[in-house]
């Protein structure tokens, strides 16, 4: 029976991995900001063959409470934690809003750095476990389009390639979920190009196996490798003049 922390837990890309994960009878201690919409996933959870459902209110930009949730969470050995919370940044408007852009940062990359140096720490000393955290593939290179939620994942990204090798000499792994383009509440009313664009479930499918066998690195789906690599590869004078 695995044991599995998730925070962000209500996000559609978290709440499809739980359900796989509680056909299983995992047991679940689920993190969210919305008592409400928490209280309802955990009573799915239940009815899918959790094994137990624990919950805490807590939003992430508190890092003064993220000590409490930890030590609630880590009552028992853990197996896996995912962190999954962020906010899908309005280019335009922190674009003349210097708090808007620090408070998007705030959430998308300093919260998220702080839990996994909290959690690092814990699992370092189980010496097993399986870090996981959703940052995108917008982190690999800054476009006009999103370069303020892009700077923040692309943090994110760069901390756990540090942090995976310090983990990987006490047995620990950490997984960089990159996710593309997903259909979800965050991003309605965004013109996604269809062919481009997965439902939460095809996400979570991958995201659990590609956890589960450590991959270092997942970008989901699968295709979404070779499109970022020629992203990456474009020569600055051609990539400036591109409406990405």
């Amino acid at each position: 029976m695995k044991r599995i922390l998730i925070i962000g837990a209500t996000s559609a890309i978290a709440a499809a991995c739980a359900r796989l994960w509680a056909g299983e009878g995992a047991s679940f201690f689920l993190v969210a900001r919305h008592a409400e919409k928490l209280a309802s996933l955990a009573s799915d959870l239940d009815v899918r063959g959790a094994s137990a459902v624990a919950t805490f209110i807590m939003d992430a930009n508190d890092t003064a409470s993220h000590d409490a949730m930890l030590e609630q969470a880590f009552a028992r050995e853990l197996d896996i934690a995912l962190i999954a919370h962020g906010t899908l940044s309005d280019q335009a408007a922190c674009e003349q809003d210097a708090a808007l852009t620090l408070r998007e940062f705030t959430t998308n990359a300093l919260s998220v750095i702080a839990l996994l140096t909290e959690l690092a720490s814990r699992f370092e000393r189980q010496r097993a476990g399986a870090l996981a955290v959703i940052t995108s593939v917008a982190g690999d290179r800054g476009r006009p389009g999103n370069y303020v939620y892009g700077a923040a994942k692309a943090a994110v990204s760069t901390f756990c390639e540090g942090l995976r090798a310090r983990l990987f000499r006490s047995g620990v792994s950490l997984t960089d979920i990159r996710p593309g383009f997903v259909d979800t509440p965050m991003t309605r009313g965004l013109a996604l190009p269809r062919l481009l664009t997965s439902a939460p479930e095809t996400v979570a499918r991958r995201i659990k196996s590609g956890v589960e066998r450590k991959a270092d690195v997942l970008y989901v789906p699968f295709f979404w490798f070779p499109i970022m690599a020629l992203i990456r590869h474009l020569p600055r004078a051609i990539f400036k003049r591109m409406r990405l």
